[in-house]
């Protein structure tokens, strides 16, 4: 049984289209890291919630999560809301350890990433 996991933690919306890019990150990570569990939980309109991820993590035996917040800032569903639902899941969870990572928006590596693809868009399309 693994001791740690990793959730993506996103806004969410109505359309489930939406979600695709994170469902598809999510199958990256299992492909790269097969003996860790990878899930994507929702703020709002989608499931699971980070409430349930975290409880369906706990009842597995998780001992470690790994949120990476997939925000490109840290605005005020990262500066309230975040803290909030971790808060009452460390109350609910008090065994599990949890590791925040910045939002992906405040990674340099991520920022390299999108401005280098810009790059090549952009090049693509004024040769």
């Amino acid at each position: 049984m693994p001791a740690s996991a990793i959730v993506l933690f996103a806004h969410g919306a109505r359309d489930p289209e939406w979600a695709q890019p994170f469902h598809k990150i999510c199958e990256r990570l299992r492909q790269s890291l097969p003996d860790t569990p990878v899930v994507a939980a929702f703020l709002d309109c989608m499931q699971p919630t980070l409430e349930d991820a975290i409880a369906q993590l706990a009842a597995q035996g998780i001992q470690r999560i790994t949120l990476i917040p997939m925000f490109l800032a840290r605005g005020g569903h990262l500066k309230q809301d975040l803290p909030e639902l971790l808060g009452k899941a460390r109350q609910r969870h008090p065994k599990l350890a949890f590791h925040i990572s910045p939002a992906v928006g405040e990674v340099d590596a991520v920022l390299n990433m999108l401005a280098d693809w810009v790059c090549v868009e952009h090049q693509a399309h004024t040769a």
